[in-house]
């Protein structure tokens, strides 16, 4: 298919899920130039982009793409997991399609949680708690991949710059299934990578985001077990 073809296109620039990796600047101009002579809308889901571990947000792809660009966020991942409540930005044809498909899915949105949030946005300020959490995420992160170099020198994994989650991939041989049933077992518990991809069979997303740096600890020598146990 030529990319003339190609109607509409998602990607995660910002701390992907499930790898946990960021577009580089160029790689963002890049996906705009591809784009720009087509009439492909490019979907950006930023959900992940205010959770940078320096605190520094990248430029999106729709700076360099704005009218073809349809960018969203979630305040469930900066405020309050419990309200899963997002953000929409688009150029004014595309977005009256995005209302009338959501009318169809679910005819009203909860009222009271919107209530709360205009609240808090309205009365606090919205780049504390970010800043606070991601201090937390980026330790939790550091500590994990140092401690996946340290106990599973022959498995590889991504570090990433942001977000809540990494990637791990196993040594050949060795699939994530057969991790996540026996981790279970021993009270660790792993994503594995069949469930984003095709051929992810091999890769385990792990989350550091929910977890204190002591249950880190005990999880990955937990899950180093489970490991070697297949060797």
């Amino acid at each position: 298919m030529r990319i003339e073809q190609v109607k509409f296109f998602e990607g995660i620039p910002n701390s992907q899920n499930p790898s946990g990796t960021t577009y580089s600047q160029e790689n963002r101009k890049a996906v705009a130039e591809i784009l720009q002579s087509t009439g492909t809308v490019f979907y950006e889901d930023d959900a992940f982009g205010e959770l940078f571990f320096n605190g520094k947000p990248r430029l999106p792809v729709k700076k360099y793409l704005p009218d073809q660009t349809v960018i969203s966020g979630s305040f469930s991942k900066i405020i309050a997991p419990g309200m899963c409540i997002g953000w929409m930005y688009a150029p004014k044809e595309i977005l009256k399609y995005f209302n009338i498909a959501k009318q169809a899915a679910d005819l009203h949105t909860n009222f009271f949680c919107p209530k709360i949030l205009h609240r808090y946005l309205t009365t606090s300020d919205l780049d504390t708690h970010p800043s606070t959490i991601t201090a937390v995420y980026r330790k939790n992160c550091r500590l994990m991949c140092d401690l996946l170099d340290d106990l599973l020198p022959g498995l590889t994994h991504t570090h990433p710059d942001g977000g809540m989650f990494l990637m791990a991939t196993l040594p050949v041989g060795i699939f994530s299934r057969r991790v996540f049933d026996e981790g279970i077992k021993k009270k660790v518990a792993v994503l594995p990578g069949h469930q984003f991809y095709v051929d992810g069979g091999g890769d385990i997303r792990i989350n550091f985001s929910t977890v204190s740096e002591e249950q880190i600890v005990e999880g990955m020598h937990r899950l180093a077990r489970v490991i070697s146990s297949f060797r």
